[in-house]
């Protein structure tokens, strides 16, 4: 499992807004192109974003994340799949601090077949997902300065 996180300025409210709002995604989220249609039920258990992912152009795919859990403003769980590269669960969690800051631990744990290789896929994923904590620390400073 692929564990980071990322302790942001701005409070946890702001953070979990743009968690709740998939059109944010493809601002934020290495890989993410495009969001592509949001079930009318989102963000409860069950209900799915549908997107594409990928580098560019061609080389994207379209599929779809789905709710497993929603815990407001604490504790988000989606069943985030890309196939055929894989699937997984990726679990964001916020704590604000008494300062008004918010950490984001992102747990992301491959699921199914890809589950074998969750240790030759670990650092990257890790990599990738420090980065998109960082772009989403971005995102949300800026979007609030523009409010």
């Amino acid at each position: 499992m692929a564990t980071v996180e990322r302790t942001m300025g701005i409070d946890r409210t702001t953070v979990w807004e743009a968690l709740l709002e998939p059109e944010t995604y493809p601002h934020w989220l290495v890989g993410a192109q495009d969001i592509r249609a949001v079930d009318a039920a989102w963000p409860a258990p069950g209900a799915a974003f549908h997107h594409r992912v990928g580098l560019a152009g061609p080389l994207t795919v379209a599929d779809r994340s789905k709710v497993i859990e929603i815990d407001e403003p604490r504790r988000l769980v989606l069943d985030v799949r890309a196939r055929p590269f894989g699937r997984a669960k990726a679990t964001f969690e916020l704590a604000q601090d008494g300062d008004g800051r918010c950490t984001v631990r992102l747990h992301e744990k491959p699921v199914g077949p890809a589950a074998v290789l969750g240790p030759l896929t670990d650092p990257l994923l890790a990599r990738r997902n420090r980065r998109s904590l960082e772009q989403l620390d971005d995102y949300v400073t800026q979007s609030r300065a523009h409010r």
